[in-house]
């Protein structure tokens, strides 16, 4: 066959075996999702969890919750720290930059070892930020940090917080993705990064700034039930928050804050003293962190990212009564959702994002990292980005969408059927650690016949066989048909094995997660 009819054959291919993911991506609701076929994902609870709570199942992550069972693997996945995570920590050790505190930073520009204002820490906590999605351990944790990174959203790269926004990773959004809103609140509102990124820094009481009040009220807590007046009260009261510009960490200052009487919603303080404005300050935090709307629009989030784009009205009901019990401790709420009949009841209601799903592709492949340097991180990081989705990019101070409508487009669709390949094929990233024979590396010895060689991939990327129609249509790619006999030397177990991989990650059943 030559090169232009095999071109031809793929664009039938994909037009046959993809139009239908096609379909469901670009529809991007949860109704068109609902509609797939029940082949397109199994029915396998354990592929469900996985599917939901990491960033894609990986061979590894597949035989560890089948020897758990669902409840001990989701136990051990919400105590993080006891999993040892040996191939991310090595990872880490190459990107030096990328846990460094405020202090550290600011040293190494002494010594002359950054550049002030050196966007470089920042960039490695970026391309971190993907190689960990991709290969950690703690993948429920890894997705939470996502979640929290996008709900308490400070932009990464983003020139104002060269020297805070790695250390707001590690002391905020790390330290509480498994513990309590209320903390994580009241970590954020008082950490550099976020109070620069939003304006608190330079909110004094001769003039209050309210984009941190606005924000906070709007984007971080009871979302549009709040009146101009509860701004300006948030903005008042938050006054003197601000950061040392010889160290460039948090401190109060409480000459630069507004004294008097607060309101905002039903809170209510006397706020008589400078000396207690601090205090005053996180009192707000707790009753923002603690009130109803807060609860429903957090439990809304997590279940738009877990069950579905449109969640059930009596999960969300029920989980806020969880997350009020709690005082808004996570661990709890995760627990019940991902234990609940609606949960279960999800399969194929959600669709990945771009970076989910590269992170998936590599995962589902169960290729490793590159032994050495970072460029293959580089390389996966510029892949997101292409697709509109570079780890902690987002510019808005609301975080990415996470629903399928926001991702829904051809050109989307072509860059991940294009990294599909890629990175299958080891064109790029070139580095990763991939079998020897990726034929047998996939499914072991190799199928008598074309079908059982369709069948035996699509089971091991997808986790279900496809269909005999499409089995047909990638056969037909081959020349071949599903009974055709194959041979060792065939190029669909050689150079050409990777475009079977391939299409097969174009299809629904990958799209959705």
């Amino acid at each position: 066959m030559s090169a232009f009819e095999q071109t031809l054959t793929r664009r039938t291919v994909l037009g046959g075996v993809a139009a239908a993911g096609a379909a469901v991506t670009l529809a991007g609701t949860p109704a068109a999702a609902a509609a797939a076929p029940a082949s397109f994902l199994p029915a396998d609870p354990l592929l469900h969890l996985l599917r939901r709570a990491t960033f894609g199942p990986s061979p590894a992550s597949i035989a560890e919750i089948r020897r758990l069972g669902a409840k001990a693997w989701l136990d051990r996945q919400l105590n993080p720290s006891a999993i040892p995570d040996k191939v991310v920590d090595g990872l880490l050790t190459r990107l030096p930059l990328s846990g460094l505190g405020i202090t550290d930073i600011r040293a190494q520009v002494s010594a002359g070892k950054l550049k002030q204002y050196s966007w470089d820490p920042m960039w490695q906590l970026a391309f971190a930020a993907a190689g960990r999605a991709i290969w950690s351990e703690r993948q429920l944790f890894e997705v939470m940090v996502d979640f929290w990174s996008n709900h308490l959203n400070v932009t990464c790269p983003y020139g104002d917080v060269w020297d805070s926004r790695v250390d707001y990773d590690r002391n905020v959004i790390r330290k509480y993705a498994l513990g309590s809103f209320a903390d994580l609140l009241k970590a954020s509102a008082r950490h550099p990064a976020m109070l620069t990124y939003l304006d608190n820094r330079y909110s004094t009481k001769a003039a209050p700034n309210e984009n941190y009040g606005r924000e906070l009220l709007e984007l971080h807590t009871v979302g549009l039930a709040y009146t101009e007046s509860d701004v300006l009260g948030a903005a008042r009261l938050l006054t003197g928050l601000t950061v040392d510009h010889a160290t460039g960490k948090y401190r109060y200052d409480a000459a630069g804050h507004a004294t008097g009487a607060i309101r905002v919603l039903s809170f209510q303080h006397a706020n008589a003293t400078a000396a207690g404005g601090e205090a005053a300050a996180l009192a707000l935090l707790d009753y923002l962190a603690l009130h109803p709307v807060t609860a429903r629009r957090i439990v809304t989030k997590l279940c738009v990212r877990f069950v579905a784009d449109e969640p059930p009205a009596g999960l969300i009901t029920a989980l806020v009564k969880v997350y009020l019990d709690n005082k808004s401790a996570i661990v709890p709420v995760l627990r019940a959702l991902f234990t609940s009949a609606e949960f279960a009841a999800s399969i194929g209601a959600k669709t990945r994002t771009p970076l989910e799903d590269l992170a998936a592709t590599v995962r589902t492949l169960g290729y490793g990292p590159a032994t050495s340097g970072t460029k293959f991180l580089e390389s996966l990081y510029w892949m997101c980005r292409d697709a509109g989705h570079a780890p902690l990019f987002w510019g808005p101070p609301n975080g990415y969408p996470d629903v399928a409508s926001a991702w829904a487009s051809p050109s989307g669709l072509l860059v991940r059927w294009n990294f599909h390949l890629s990175i299958a094929a080891g064109w790029w990233p070139d580095t990763l650690v991939r079998p020897a024979s990726l034929a047998t590396g996939m499914v072991g010895v190799l199928p008598a016949t074309y079908g059982a060689l369709i069948a035996a991939v699509g089971t091991r990327l997808l986790g279900v066989a496809p269909t005999a129609q499409q089995t047909a249509a990638l056969a037909a790619f081959y020349g071949k048909t599903p009974a055709s006999p194959l041979k060792p030397n065939d190029p669909a177990v050689g150079w050409m094995f990777p475009y079977l991989m391939g299409m097969l990650l174009n299809s629904p059943s990958f799209a959705l997660r």
